[in-house]
């Protein structure tokens, strides 16, 4: 009987500390890894915060959001109140949790530093005990709208046309430019112009595109880092603009020349070169034009702050227009209507390989084929303001030269999509086609631009 009652002794005490051995060792074990994705330094009137929180499993037992200021603490989120933000299961083991936490919805926030608080739990020990985890970040909490005033008068803009507006925004590190509709055109400052003495000052190139409507609202906006954002409305006055329509007939002649060579030249698209080439000639025309025109809008990104130019843009001198901007183009085959697409720029011919001159000077940042473009090259020129010279047949440039006005890029032809040998010509407003005959013209350049940058000098 003693023998038994010494042995579960001895059992009770093995239990107790293997128990014991357990408890301490999930103790050391790691909590949920948490991902504080936003905000970022500052918070605001309305700012998102982003957040993920990951686990084995995605068996959490708590996932708490708190706001830390003046020695108070503000509840933001609780996995038992999901309602209070919007709750995604990314995959079986990530929860991807999206909150408020401006003043809008946390009243007793107030300026100045403040802390956010992430604790997350999982169950370990068959539920008898939890892993925890903690991350926080110190924000400023920034309460104060930003300022914007347009300064510039007469602003008249043609439909597919630019214009330019000078405003000042603050304080210093907010993000401004102008809205067309839902089209955004980053403002720039000032003394990228030429203009000095006041810091705030700020422009921007903007347009009106062909494809919005002439009543698109225009507007001003100045946005802090805190999310805090100001608007206003831009006086302006829109003229309408008739674009043509053409009609282009596609043969097999044609096929044959363009589309084998752009799929050679763009193996990455896949794209049939043999059998019936109509169906790849309709997905360079609509995919690749589509991807083509992406790749031009993301080269906006590279643009200088400096305006590089001083006068009108060149246009290639005596030249025949083929086509002009903004052209609807309806493409038959065999008589029947098989596409339509508008055409974005200038189609310019005089003989065949012509030196092809810049039209002002920037810098190259893109030389290489593009797809329907052909040997193609983009000039940056500054505040947004890019030019586009398509279908050559050399290029004498690389990206990262910097060109004067005049200065031969490469030679016309007929690479890409073209129907002969010409040059495409394109000028670009943050990555939208607008307009060249504006920026050809010396009265335009005067009146719209520089007289605007003298007014406030």
């Amino acid at each position: 009987m003693r023998g038994l009652l010494k042995f579960l002794v001895i059992l009770a005490v093995l239990a107790l500390v293997v128990v014991g051995g357990a408890w301490l060792y999930a103790g050391r074990l790691d909590g949920p890894s948490i991902d504080l994705r936003q905000p970022g330094r500052f918070v605001g009137q309305a700012t998102p915060l982003e957040l993920v929180v990951e686990t084995p499993g995605g068996r959490f037992s708590r996932v708490d959001v708190t706001l830390e200021q003046g020695g108070q603490s503000h509840p933001v989120f609780s996995l038992e109140q999901p309602a209070q933000g919007s709750v995604r299961q990314e995959t079986a083991d990530r929860l991807f949790v999206i909150r408020q936490v401006g003043k809008r919805d946390i009243p007793a926030l107030q300026p100045g530093p403040a802390r956010i608080v992430v604790r997350a739990a999982r169950p370990v020990v068959y539920g008898l005990r939890e892993a925890e985890s903690e991350a926080t970040r110190d924000v400023d909490v920034r309460l104060e709208p930003p300022r914007v005033a347009v300064l510039s008068k007469f602003h008249f803009v043609n439909h597919g046309g630019a214009e330019f507006v000078v405003y000042r925004a603050t304080p210093p590190d907010v993000e401004s430019g102008v809205r067309v509709g839902d089209v955004r055109y980053p403002g720039f400052p000032a003394s990228g112009a030429g203009v000095t003495g006041d810091e705030a000052l700020r422009v921007a190139f903007f347009a009106l595109p062909f494809d919005q409507d002439l009543t698109t609202p225009i507007t001003v906006f100045a946005r802090d880092p805190a999310g805090n954002e100001v608007t206003t409305p831009l006086d302006h006055k829109p003229f309408p603009k008739p674009f043509r329509r053409s009609r282009i007939e596609i043969d097999d002649r044609f096929l044959q020349r363009v589309v084998p060579a752009i799929a050679s030249a763009s193996p990455e698209a896949d794209i049939p070169a043999s059998g019936d080439l109509v169906p790849s000639f309709l997905t360079i025309n609509r995919d690749m034009r589509r991807a083509n025109g992406q790749t031009i809008a993301a080269l906006a990104a590279k643009t200088s702050p400096q305006m590089l130019w001083k006068d009108a843009f060149q246009p290639l001198g005596n030249a025949s227009i083929e086509a002009g901007f903004a052209d609807n183009r309806t493409y038959f085959y065999n008589g029947q209507e098989i596409d339509r697409q508008v055409h974005l720029g200038f189609d310019l011919a005089v003989t065949e390989r012509i030196p092809v001159l810049a039209g002002n000077t920037g810098v190259v940042v893109y030389a290489d084929d593009l797809g329907i473009y052909g040997n193609c090259v983009i000039v940056d020129h500054g505040l947004g303001v890019q030019t586009l010279y398509a279908h050559l047949s050399s290029m004498d440039v690389k990206a990262g030269d910097t060109v004067q006005k005049g200065q031969a890029l490469g030679r016309s032809g007929m690479t890409g999509l073209a129907g002969g040998d010409h040059l495409h010509f394109t000028v670009l407003v943050n990555g939208q086609a607008v307009n060249p005959v504006e920026w050809w013209d010396p009265k335009w350049m005067q009146d719209r631009v520089f007289r605007k940058i003298s007014e406030v000098q």
